[in-house]
């Protein structure tokens, strides 16, 4: 038998995934999955990774997961070195101006915050290399069965799997062809935003400003010295506006509308919000799931436990959520492999999903005694002691899985 040959028989017996997603979460285990002995496919409905996109953060053991991938040290290199971070009042004025990491719990020189299309394309680019990434397509079926799952795509394909992970957002359609409506599981957190850039035309540099009145709202975070800034506009909301969620025009209109009479920049920021082409406008929630995985079918990332932006444990959710289904089916079937992927980092997801309500109280407050109590307490952060305990994006500590190559 020839070395072709050979590699050809090793192909044909490995087991075989499909990672429907090519953002965070599915370069990140299609890179795992790999190393323990899967052929792995990405499906992506965009033409390529996303670029772009708001920074964010990479922390706690996330940064042991991208130590192992070898990505850390072109990430630290895109480190968004945030310097200042000042609250205004509704007319303007400074509350105060501290650290970011006075608010945020994050550890100088450890943890990281990076550009989100910096962090995707260096998975992607330390996966490339031995995934099969298939983009402009998605799934549209999913069959499951004793041998496998029975995939047909929208692009008209269609194959089979020993196992299918969803790692497609908070909004999964995975999600929703195995287990059903995304209402069962989302949980409303009681706010709405806009993010989109506009041109720096406040000579901000490494500084994020935030403007807030009750229930509202506004932010403009420059990550450099650039021409451009991101924009962030909040509001608090009893329900979801469904309705909007469907139209960018609705979704701009009741933006306006909330903002309407607001001060400071707000009114420039309205202005630009409507000649921007990259508005992302969502509800605040979560997505909480008894189980994690139905038959040969999985689920990772945001699509299995988003924790909004509120906890700031997005990314390290999905990076190291990841790696831990990724080690858990290395050698064991897949039904083994899913319950020990929940057993052990469940503990984790909650952890960083139960920091929902700090992160909602610092940077939202909803009615005026609330908004005097966040300014009170922030004017004094730099007396106060340091919190108690071991840090929420801290509390797992990696396993060593062995690899097959």
């Amino acid at each position: 038998m020839t070395r072709t040959e050979l590699t050809d028989v090793r192909t044909a017996e490995r087991r075989t995934a499909l990672v429907s997603g090519a953002g965070i979460a599915g370069p990140a285990l299609a890179y795992w999955l790999v190393r323990h002995g899967y052929a792995v496919t990405v499906v992506e409905k965009a033409d390529a990774p996303r670029a772009g996109g708001y920074p964010i953060d990479v922390r706690g053991t996330a940064l042991e997961v991208v130590r192992k991938m070898g990505i850390l040290p072109r990430l630290r290199e895109a480190h968004i070195d945030l310097r200042r971070l000042t609250f205004l009042n509704g007319d303007g004025s400074e509350v105060t101006s501290l650290h970011p990491h006075s608010v945020t719990g994050g550890v100088a020189e450890h943890d990281l915050e990076v550009p989100r299309g910096e962090l995707t394309d260096a998975l992607y680019t330390a996966a490339r290399d031995d995934v099969e990434f298939v983009f402009n397509d998605s799934i549209d079926t999913l069959d499951q069965s004793g041998h496998g799952v029975d995939v047909t795509f929208r692009g008209g394909g269609e194959r089979t799997f020993d196992v299918v992970v969803g790692a497609d957002g908070m909004h999964s359609r995975t999600r929703r062809l195995v287990f059903g409506p995304e209402e069962q599981f989302h949980r409303y957190l009681g706010y709405c935003f806009a993010v989109f850039t506009m041109p720096n035309t406040f000579a901000l540099s490494h500084e994020t400003i935030m403007w807030n009145t009750p229930g509202r709202a506004a932010a403009l975070y420059a990550t450099g010295d650039g021409d451009d800034v991101h924009a962030f506009l909040n509001f608090a909301r009893p329900e979801p506006p469904f309705d909007a969620f469907a139209a960018p025009e609705a979704q701009q209109d009741l933006v306006t509308e909330v903002f309407a009479d607001a001060g400071w920049e707000v009114p420039g920021m309205l202005a630009a919000m409507r000649d921007a082409d990259d508005v992302f406008f969502d509800a605040v929630s979560q997505i909480r799931m008894p189980r994690w995985s139905g038959g040969r079918v999985a689920l990772v990332g945001d699509a299995a436990y988003a924790p909004s932006f509120l906890t700031g444990q997005g990314t390290s959710l999905a990076l190291v959520g990841a790696y831990m289904l990724a080690g858990s089916l290395a050698d064991r079937d897949h039904a083994a492999g899913f319950t020990a992927y929940e057993r052990d980092t469940r503990k984790f997801v909650t952890a960083g999903q139960g920091l929902v309500g700090e992160g909602g109280a610092t940077l939202f407050p909803t009615t005026e005694q609330a908004l005097e109590q966040r300014n009170s307490s922030l004017r004094s952060l730099g007396t106060m002691p340091p919190s108690e305990g071991r840090p929420a994006h801290t509390v797992l500590t990696l396993p060593e899985f062995a690899s097959t190559i």
